[in-house]
């Protein structure tokens, strides 16, 4: 491989003509002989720029409604031959066969044609076939070929030739061909996936999995962990699209808790009013409504004043100046919300290490998607949890039915302990959590320590008794010993929904009605490990 290739013949042939006209006019200014394919050959024609169509390579029209143009000798053989191969050069000279020094191609938008809902023929006529070939014969020879698939990079080439009068450097063609390659396995990962989807196949031969890169992070979520941030490409509204207004770059761990905050505030509708979630350490310290974003705040702060210090408030409706004002009171990493009006701004304005960021809207707590983790070897799929419970739902199993108000509230705990992490125990008492235990190895554990939690900030708040006094409790998962129950009893919890399941379902039951519960089964669980 040489270091210095000339750029002399560039074929153009993109889907999305960003940036188009701008490269062609610099290429042909810097005398680049221009050939190029359908429409990308009359945009460049129709800005008065001299450009060959590539049938003039090939000997043969397009045909088959554009599925047949560049699969031919006179294509590949300009990409694909080594310069410093005589046999490869004497077959050139036979065959009347032209080098291409650079490829400018980007693929016909099969990702964004699925993702608008067209019809499978649709989506199939949107597969690209010439444009993957021709990327990957170009990269293969990048010692004497360029090839770039993105219009990002359009700058960059063209600074590469202006720098180095008019050919590129081994380095920059190496980095282009990696790029390249990247995106046809993008382009094929999409486009195997959707076929599973068709295929109705949850567990096709092979998986794979495709992501752009967002941004490289400072570290892990330790500073001896390298990291980066990438994107899946969805439009699905969350950390990954939002907008950041303010504040420095976000670390791994603010990702990482900002997502669980943003999943769980969409869980509630603000058609129903204003909510406010609070995550440390990606559980939840504090969630609630209120008849104000500003109350609704106040009251997910109430819970666990503690450990709000330095965590992550999402909100599911527009951020105002009076709740802003009230977050301002303390240091928070992050603030999610779908929109902040300019009050709101300009307090966060005087907070410089606050990152706002902005979504537009809320996700979709009931939409299907992936979930990916990785364990040593291998990789762990399953759907997201969209699992949802309402009143007609519920099952009651004692004696004692939930009244009106032991009923809302269960059904907020109910959404709250989706989102905490195993073994959960949520409390809440006129919807707002007053105590949450989470991650431990133990039921019982976990609603002792969410008991505890609701006795000191009783003492904070000056308060004669604990505010699980009276409160629902969900489980995440069945009680399968009535110790767990017994327990929230203890701490004044007056209704108890849970799973059900457990072979003591009747001995729970039975203590439950013993201490004057009323406790309804969901039949649903929501392990978070």
């Amino acid at each position: 491989m040489t270091d210095l290739v000339p750029v002399k013949r560039a074929l153009l042939s993109v889907s999305d003509k960003t940036g188009l006209i701008e490269l062609a006019t610099e290429l042909a200014a810097m005398n680049v002989d221009l050939i190029s394919t359908g429409g990308t050959a009359r945009a460049i024609r129709d800005a008065g720029l001299p450009v060959r169509d590539v049938s003039e390579l090939t000997g043969f029209p397009e045909m088959m409604d554009g599925r047949v143009k560049t699969l031919h000798p006179g294509v590949h053989g300009g990409l694909l031959a080594l310069r410093d191969d005589p046999d490869h050069l004497r077959a050139m000279a036979a065959h009347d066969i032209s080098a291409i020094d650079l490829l400018i191609v980007n693929l016909y938008p099969f990702e964004a044609t699925v993702q608008s809902g067209a019809d499978p023929a649709t989506c199939i006529e949107n597969i690209d076939i010439g444009g993957p070939a021709m990327i990957r014969a170009a990269a293969k020879n990048h010692g004497f070929v360029n090839v770039v698939v993105d219009a990002s990079d359009y700058p960059a080439l063209l600074s590469e030739l202006r720098t180095n009068d008019g050919t590129t450097s081994l380095e920059f063609r190496r980095q282009m061909a990696m790029t390249a390659y990247a995106r046809t396995a993008a382009y094929d990962a999409a486009v195997s996936g959707w076929m599973a989807d068709q295929a109705g196949d949850a567990a096709p031969r092979r998986k794979t999995i495709a992501a752009r890169h967002v941004e490289t992070l400072r570290y892990g979520e330790n500073p001896h962990q390298n990291a980066a941030f990438y994107s899946d490409g969805s439009d699905r509204p969350g950390v990954a699209t939002a907008r950041q207004i303010q504040g420095k770059a976000l670390s791994y761990n603010n990702i990482n808790d900002t997502d669980a905050a943003f999943e769980l505030i969409s869980e509630f509708d603000p058609a129903e009013g204003p909510a406010c979630a609070i995550i440390k350490h990606a559980n939840p310290s504090g969630v609630a409504r209120g008849a104000t974003l500003k109350e609704a705040y106040a009251n997910a702060f109430d819970c666990d004043r503690t450990s709000a210090f330095g965590g992550i408030v999402a909100l599911n409706q527009p951020l105002d100046g009076d709740t802003a004002a009230e977050i301002a009171g303390i240091f928070t990493e992050v603030v999610i919300a779908p929109g902040a009006d300019q009050a709101a701004r300009d307090i966060f304005a005087a907070k410089k290490n606050l990152r706002l960021l902005l979504t537009e809207d809320l996700a979709d707590p009931t939409k299907p998607a992936a979930t990916i983790r990785q364990v040593s070897g291998g990789y762990l799929f399953q759907d997201k949890d969209v699992g949802r419970i309402v009143a007609d739902d519920l099952k009651i199993v004692t004696k004692r039915a939930p009244d009106a108000r032991e009923l809302a509230d269960l059904l907020f705990a109910w959404k709250v302990a989706k989102h905490v992490k195993s073994n959960a125990i949520v409390y809440v008492r006129d919807l707002a959590t007053v105590g949450v235990g989470a991650g431990q190895m133990s039921r019982v554990d976990s609603a002792l320590i969410a008991a505890k939690k609701a006795e000191r900030m009783a003492e904070t708040l000056g308060l004669p008794n604990p505010l699980t006094k009276g409160s629902a409790v969900a489980s995440d998962a069945f009680f399968p010993f009535a110790d767990g129950l017994l327990e929230a009893s203890s701490a004044g919890a007056s209704a108890v929904i849970q799973p059900g399941g457990s072979m003591r379902d009747d001995e729970v039951i039975a203590a439950a009605d013993e201490t004057g519960l009323a406790m309804v089964f969901t039949g649903m669980r929501h392990f978070r490990h």
